[in-house]
């Protein structure tokens, strides 16, 4: 899917903060959350600031969003709603919620939450992969994929008197696209809270960074080369970059795919046809400078670059003056940073 940043500031980073003296001391905090890992580097405001403190806010937080908008926790507020349950939206969901549907309109319904019943026939969803053997019948694939699409759609869902409101009961959502972006986003905002000047949040390696690293230098951050099947982040890496102020994703079709008969098929799904996208992008890596959802914006669009291909990305990213990306497709780059 994605997980194709490399943040490589920590143990430098770390390294200077309790060496030097006359430069801030920082801390790190790391651990699993929402089927990954998370790494916190921040620097400690000169007023001070209690270590363990922080990690339990931090935590909170993050158990907080896992109970809210996670579809692998079968207790969350978004697993009980996708079951049939009448809940009522606390303030991840809302929040994710609204700008969701922002982004399909804006998108043209090419960034669409709503397509988890797709998400899941493809394989690439909460659920388990629909049986793949039918993806050689095309009729037969065509007729489910209609069938799907007739509730895919946030024009079937609404937000009405604080409830969710679906126009048809078959309805779901899956915030895979943007949750852990807005992960990054919730806990940059504790940290701002906090008095905290710099820092960089990642989770699952969607990235937000303020300020400067424990050098004194912009944080450095790496895109990995597309190498099908690589697995491990910073093994390959392309680009370096020095960041600071924004949030930063890449997303790409060579971590997740499966190949039948010997076509491949991405996890890159176009809502609005049902199908999986062909073109030869490999990555696309969008930097956001949104001052409140920088992380949310950036994991939303790098999606939407994915689905659309690389010209209709370089013209959207260069349409933007509130992005920067970079996009590396099969026989070269568009490089927009």
């Amino acid at each position: 899917m994605r997980r194709l940043l490399t943040f490589l500031t920590v143990t430098a980073a770390l390294a200077a903060a309790f060496s030097c003296s006359d430069r801030a001391v920082y801390r790190r905090i790391e651990g699993f959350a929402q089927g990954g890992t998370f790494h916190i580097i921040y620097s400690v405001p000169e007023t001070g600031l209690d270590e363990d403190s922080v990690t339990m806010l931090v935590s909170k937080r993050l158990h907080d969003i896992d109970f809210s908008v996670s579809g692998y926790n079968k207790g969350s507020l978004l697993s009980r709603f996708n079951r049939g349950e009448d809940i009522v939206p606390d303030r991840y969901l809302t929040e994710l919620f609204l700008l969701s549907g922002r982004l399909w309109e804006e998108t043209g319904g090419l960034l669409d939450v709503s397509g988890g019943p797709l998400f899941d026939f493809w394989g690439f969803g909460f659920t388990d992969p629909a049986d793949m053997d039918s993806l050689r019948n095309d009729i037969r694939t065509a007729r489910i994929v209609d069938s799907l699409r007739e509730f895919v759609g946030m024009d079937l869902i609404s937000l009405e008197n604080g409830r969710l409101v679906r126009k048809d009961p078959r309805v779901t959502l899956n915030f895979n696209a943007i949750a852990q972006g807005y992960s990054c986003d919730v806990l940059a905002g504790l940290l701002d809270s906090l008095g905290v000047q710099d820092y960089l949040v990642e989770v699952g390696m969607e990235i937000v960074c303020k300020g400067r690293n424990a050098s004194g230098s912009a944080w450095k951050i790496g895109i990995d080369a597309p190498v099908d099947g690589s697995r491990t982040a910073g093994e390959n890496i392309q680009k370096l970059l020095e960041l600071s102020d924004c949030g930063i994703t890449t997303s790409g079709n060579y971590r997740k795919f499966f190949i039948i008969d010997g076509k491949k098929y991405s996890h890159s799904i176009n809502p609005v046809t049902g199908y999986p996208v062909h073109h030869d992008l490999l990555s696309a890596t969008v930097i956001s400078s949104d001052s409140t959802r920088a992380g949310a914006i950036s994991d939303a669009y790098a999606t939407y670059c994915m689905v659309i291909g690389k010209e209709a990305a370089a013209e959207f990213i260069s349409s933007r003056g509130d992005l920067r990306g970079y996009l590396i497709y099969d026989g070269g780059v568009i490089d927009l940073l």
